[in-house]
């Protein structure tokens, strides 16, 4: 079952994913999570597709992503290593071109490379969970978990809001939903010309608060107050 495909009744929904989430353990029924999911009863095609076969079933499920996006967040997360191993072409094209280079050298390179890719893993999250806690007060929702289909922030009165860190990872999704509802876009950082365009963002919630310095100051807190949020090799950690 797509809930986005067959009818359903929005109501029902709302009063059985308040039951479930006032009475299941690492849930809450708060005015953020009802938010997120009305918003998504009045525009279906933005819930996400989850496997099931009935509502309550959906509904559930969609609960769990959402604490489990929650619950994920870089503040509490513990962040695994990397899935891939190493491609060894890669320290010959180093050492073909940067002959002088010695054999531990080029394995810095790579463990340097592997931290890089691990800090990237979690931008998005840092970044999300940054603007879930400036914007809450300003009516700005966080959709977590992906529980909004390409959508990541929305307000009571319908507002949709689409973030991205850089403007080369943009998708090509639509730029409105059913009803004629715009889509918000947003990207940090212009990724041609590293201009970072919180200025728009301010101007496009309504907020004043939200700047390049802000968010480093929280991403050095949240990272020095869980330092599990980034994964470290041991070749690192030989070093601590």
């Amino acid at each position: 079952m797509d809930i986005r495909v067959p009818d359903f009744d929005p109501e029902l929904m709302i009063f059985e994913a308040e039951s479930i989430a006032r009475g299941y353990s690492g849930m809450s029924w708060t005015i953020a999570v009802q938010t997120v999911l009305e918003i998504c009863c009045n525009y279906p095609e933005l819930f996400p597709s989850i496997k099931s076969d009935s509502r309550g079933s959906y509904t559930f499920k969609w609960l769990k992503k959402y604490f489990g996006g929650y619950s994920n967040r870089p503040s509490n997360r513990i962040s695994n290593r990397i899935g891939t191993v190493p491609d060894q072409i890669i320290d010959v094209i180093i050492e073909s071109r940067l002959n002088f280079l010695d054999e531990e050298a080029v394995k810095k390179i790579q463990d340097s490379h592997r931290l890089s890719m691990s800090a990237e893993n979690i931008l998005g999250l840092l970044l999300e969970e940054y603007l879930a806690e400036k914007l809450e007060k300003y009516g700005w929702y966080c959709a977590w978990g992906e529980t909004m289909n390409k959508i990541d922030f929305c307000t009571e009165r319908g507002q949709l809001l689409q973030v991205k860190n850089r403007s080369n990872s943009e998708n090509s999704s639509s730029s409105s939903v059913r009803k004629g509802t715009e889509i918000l876009k947003w990207h940090r950082v212009n990724a041609k010309n590293g201009v970072y365009l919180w200025k728009n963002l301010n101007e496009l919630v309504q907020c004043c608060e939200l700047s390049e310095t802000d968010f480093s100051d929280f991403v050095t807190t949240t990272i020095t107050n869980n330092p599990a949020a980034l994964y470290i090799e041991n070749s690192w950690l030989q070093n601590l």
